[in-house]
C-alpha cells in the first residue's frame, strides 16, 4: 500500500506539471483546520472527535467552470473504543480492561484528487474524487495486538470550497471505502474512517 501510495503521489506532481503547460490558470497553496473524525465499526463509540490537519494544494482551471485539485495533507484523527471493547470484539486477545474507553490517535498522509465543479459562480465550488492516504503513526495501540491497524486507506470526498481573492474557505465529508483493521477479531465487522474536515487556507 505504501508502494502504491508513493506511485501516487509522483504521478499526480506529474499530471499537474504536464497539465500547467496546457492549461490557463494554476494556483498553489497552504490550508489547515479541524478534522471530526471516528472509526465506524463495533466497538468504537459512534461521536465524532475533535483532531486537526495541514497542507498543501495545486488547483488547475480546465475550462471556465471545471478544474482539477490535488493536496498533500497530513491529518491527525482520534477515535474512541467502547466501555466493552474487548468483549466485543476479541473476548481472547484484546478482552484487557486497559483497551476499553481508550483513546487512539491514528496519523495519516494523505493524497485527495478532487473534481472542482464551480456552482453558478467561479467563486464556490463543488469538490468531488477519492482520497488515498498512508497510516503514518498510530499512538496507544491496544494491548494484545501489534499493527491494530492497516497502513493505507482508500476513501471518498465530497464538499464545499470557497474561493475569496486570498483566503479559501473549504468544508468536506470523508468516508473510508477501505477497512483499515489490522488484526483478526471475532467481530466480522468492517473498520471505515469517517471525518468532518473543515479548512481555512491561503492561496498563493
Amino acid at each position: 500500500m505504501k508502494k502504491l501510495f508513493l506511485a501516487i503521489a509522483v504521478l499526480s506532481v506529474t499530471a499537474v506539471s504536464t497539465t500547467n503547460a496546457q492549461t490557463r490558470f494554476l494556483r498553489f497553496g497552504l490550508k489547515g483546520g479541524a478534522n471530526l473524525g471516528k472509526l465506524d465499526g463495533q466497538g468504537y463509540k459512534d461521536g465524532f472527535n475533535l483532531g486537526y490537519h495541514l497542507g498543501g494544494f495545486a488547483q488547475v482551471n480546465l475550462t471556465k467552470g471545471f478544474g482539477v485539485q490535488g493536496e498533500l495533507i497530513f491529518s491527525s484523527n482520534t477515535v474512541k473504543t467502547t466501555s466493552n471493547f474487548g468483549e466485543v470484539v476479541d473476548p481472547e486477545n484484546l478482552n484487557d480492561p486497559a483497551n476499553n474507553n481508550k483513546k487512539i490517535k491514528l496519523n495519516y498522509l494523505s493524497i485527495p484528487l478532487l473534481a472542482n465543479i464551480s456552482l453558478g459562480s467561479p467563486r464556490v465550488k463543488l469538490q468531488v474524487g477519492p482520497q488515498f492516504s498512508a497510516l503514518v503513526s498510530d499512538k496507544n495501540v491496544f494491548k494484545g495486538a501489534n499493527d491494530a491497524f492497516k497502513g493505507g486507506d482508500v476513501s471518498g470526498v465530497a464538499g464545499l470550497w470557497l474561493q475569496l481573492p486570498i483566503i479559501n474557505i473549504s468544508a468536506r465529508y470523508i468516508i473510508g471505502f477501505t477497512d483499515v483493521k489490522g488484526v483478526n477479531t471475532l467481530s466480522t465487522d468492517n473498520w471505515k474512517n469517517q471525518s468532518i474536515q473543515l479548512g481555512v487556507g491561503v492561496t498563493l
